[in-house]
């Protein structure tokens, strides 16, 4: 299977990367209707569906970068992909490990 991805995307880490892309993007119309009837509101259903978008490419993204600066030689723009990725990780993390506003712990 790996030989197959890699004929068609280049490396077997760029087809992993797109393959966690499709797995954590945005759903398919049927579960999108669902989200704006559940939702009761376009803006919401607009976010939410932005939102995954953006967290799946966010992923994807790190995964590939991280993959490519620990598989390839090192190259500036390797470095700075890199640099970014580990970023991103950075504030996932603050963002989960931070206390929510409003509430005495």
């Amino acid at each position: 299977a790996e030989a197959a991805i890699s004929s068609v995307l280049g490396s077997g880490l760029a087809g992993f990367s797109f393959l966690l892309f499709n797995l954590l993007c945005a759903p398919c119309f049927a579960a999108m209707g669902a989200i704006k009837r559940e939702m009761n509101s376009p803006k919401w259903t607009a976010f939410a569906i932005t939102y995954m978008c953006v967290f799946a490419y966010a992923v994807s993204f790190c995964v590939y970068q991280i993959g490519s600066f620990l598989t390839s030689p090192i190259t500036p723009i390797g470095t700075v992909g890199f640099a970014i990725s580990l970023a991103i990780i950075a504030f996932a993390v603050y963002m989960i490990a931070r206390k929510p506003y409003g509430k005495k712990v």
